[in-house]
C-alpha cells in the first residue's frame, strides 16, 4: 500500500470519529508503529513510495523481514482502533514530551500538558531572580513527575522532594524517575519520592521550614464542570482532575497552606490552577501569609498559575 493511500485512510477515520487532530494523530501512530521518523513519512508521499519501500530507505538496524513489516501493521491497526475510541494518543504510544524529557505516561497517570510547561518555567525563573542555585525543592501532586523531574534536570545543583497519593500514578512517577537516573540526567539522591497526600500536614514534615520551592499542579477542576472531551472524561484518572469542591478550590488552598509550612522565609509557591480561580487563590495565598502573590498567564494569555512568596 501507498504511504500517502494509508495515511488518508487512517486520517479518514480519525475524522469521521469525531477527532479534530486526525492529521497529526494519523503521521504519528504511523510513524511510532513502524519505528521511522516523521520526515520519512513525508518523503515516501513526495515520490509515492509503498510502506515497503519507505521501510527499505529508512532501514538504519537489522533489515526488517516481511514478517516484522505485517506484525508493525497489525499493532498500527489495533493502535487507530483505540484511538477511535478516543482513547488518548499518549497512552496509545506510551510516552509524550514535556520541556526536555521524554514522558512515559498510560492508564492511571494523568497526562502532562503544554501549559504546565509555562508553570515549570516560572518555578525556575523565581529561583533564579532569588539566586538560589542549588536549591530545594517540593512538588505536590507529582503525578508522572515530570514537573519535579524536569526541574532536576535543568537545574543540575537541585534537590527535589516529590510526593503523589495515586498508587497507579506512582507507577509512572518511579518509572519516569528510573530513566532520568538511567540517562544520568539526575540521581537517587537528588530526587526522592513519597506516596503520600500532599496536604497532609505530616507528610515531609522533616522538611518544614527549608524549602526554596514548592511547585504544583494539583486537581482544580470545579466539580460542577465535567470535561466535555472524551480523552479527557473518561480517561485522565479523577483524582489528578476535581479539586474537591463544587469550585474546585478545596484541594489548591490546602496545598497553599502546606506549602507555606514548608516554605522558608523568602520562599516561594507555584501552582496551576483554572482559569476562574486566580482571583480566590491570591486572597487566599495572602490569608495565609505570604507576602506576596500574582497570577501568572499561559501562552495563550490566560490565568493559569499562582506565583506566592514569602
Amino acid at each position: 500500500m501507498p504511504v500517502a493511500a494509508l495515511l488518508g485512510d487512517i486520517r479518514h477515520r480519525l475524522q469521521t470519529s469525531g477527532i479534530d487532530t486526525s492529521e497529526h494523530d494519523a503521521r504519528l501512530l504511523v510513524a511510532d508503529s513502524l519505528a521511522v521518523e516523521g520526515s520519512d513519512l513525508r518523503m515516501a508521499e513526495i515520490l509515492d513510495l509503498t510502506v515497503a519501500q519507505m521501510l527499505e530507505r529508512a532501514q538504519t538496524g537489522s533489515p526488517r523481514t516481511v514478517g516484522d513489516v505485517r506484525n508493525d501493521l497489525t499493532v498500527l491497526a489495533a493502535r487507530v482502533s483505540r484511538r477511535i475510541r478516543r482513547e488518548p494518543l499518549q497512552y496509545i504510544v506510551g510516552h509524550t514530551c514535556f520541556r526536555y524529557i521524554d514522558v512515559q505516561v498510560g492508564d492511571g497517570v494523568f497526562i502532562p500538558r503544554p501549559e504546565t510547561e509555562t508553570v515549570v518555567q516560572a518555578g525556575i525563573d523565581m529561583l533564579q531572580d532569588a539566586g538560589v542555585t542549588a536549591p530545594r525543592i517540593v512538588d505536590l501532586c507529582a503525578g508522572s513527575g515530570i514537573i519535579g523531574l524536569s526541574l532536576g534536570k535543568e537545574i543540575p545543583g537541585s534537590r527535589i522532594w516529590a510526593v503523589e497519593m495515586s498508587r497507579e500514578a506512582s507507577v509512572w512517577t518511579l518509572k519516569n524517575r528510573d530513566a532520568l537516573v538511567a540517562s544520568g540526567d539526575i540521581s537517587p539522591e537528588r530526587y526522592r519520592f513519597t506516596l503520600a497526600d500532599a496536604t497532609d500536614a505530616d507528610t515531609l514534615a522533616e522538611l518544614n521550614g527549608t524549602i526554596d520551592l514548592v511547585i504544583s499542579n494539583p486537581p482544580y477542576i470545579p466539580e460542577s464542570e465535567v470535561p466535555q472531551q472524551p480523552e479527557v472524561a473518561d480517561w485522565d484518572p479523577d483524582v489528578a482532575l476535581y479539586g474537591g469542591s463544587r469550585d474546585g478550590l478545596r484541594i489548591p488552598t490546602e496545598i497553599i497552606r502546606r506549602a507555606f509550612s514548608f516554605l522558608h522565609p523568602g520562599g516561594a509557591l507555584v501552582m496551576e490552577h483554572d482559569i476562574s480561580q486566580a482571583e480566590a487563590l491570591c486572597a487566599s495565598a495572602l490569608e495565609t501569609g505570604f507576602t506576596h502573590a500574582r497570577t501568572g498567564a499561559d501562552l495563550t494569555g490566560r490565568p493559569r498559575f499562582l506565583v506566592a512568596r514569602l
